[in-house]
């Protein structure tokens, strides 16, 4: 490698980026040092927001849980991707544990119910939802839903009621 070639390839990009690229979300402390970050969601359970795609329907987000048993029971008509950052948890449905470090892909169409073990005192995983996530009971009969929306909904809702701003949210839609 001559030394101009070494230079250049140290040299940032020099060309504009496209004018309708969005912006870059950079988050310094994905699991927050201020606990009010986190988004109540059900007794014990919270999640932290990282991204809000409205543009394109999914949200990446950490799921926190400080309780055991079955957290939810849920259909997704799209792909999900998980990694679990501590603790460990699995679905009825399945015979694998989702341990600490491991990732999870979930297949379009998959109905689970997630189960937090006894034992685990915490569980945080940080998931990739896209489309929607559909509540149902054991027979399938629709109990609720969440998408990108709702989530964002929640997480305004959240931060104005603690005092950082319903506007706090932005910096994580897209």
């Amino acid at each position: 490698m001559t030394k101009d070639s070494q230079d250049q390839a140290k040299m940032p990009y020099q060309l504009a980026m496209p004018a309708e690229a969005g912006r870059d979300i950079v988050v310094e402390h994905a699991i927050p040092k201020d606990d009010r970050i986190w988004v109540p969601q059900a007794e014990n359970v919270w999640f932290r927001p990282l991204c809000l795609n409205a543009s394109q329907g999914y949200w990446v987000n950490l799921l926190k849980v400080r309780k055991s048993g079955v957290l939810s029971r849920h259909r997704h008509p799209n792909p999900v991707h998980g990694m679990v950052l501590k603790g460990r948890w699995h679905y009825l449905e399945h015979d694998w544990v989702a341990n600490e470090g491991g990732y999870v892909y979930e297949p379009p169409g998959e109905t689970h119910t997630l189960v937090v073990p006894d034992d685990v005192e915490e569980m945080i995983t940080m998931f990739q939802v896209n489309g929607v996530m559909y509540y149902v009971d054991p027979w399938g009969k629709h109990m609720g839903y969440e998408d990108v929306f709702t989530k964002i909904d929640m997480c305004r809702a959240h931060y104005d009621k603690i005092g950082l701003g319903a506007d706090y949210v932005d910096q994580f839609i897209r």
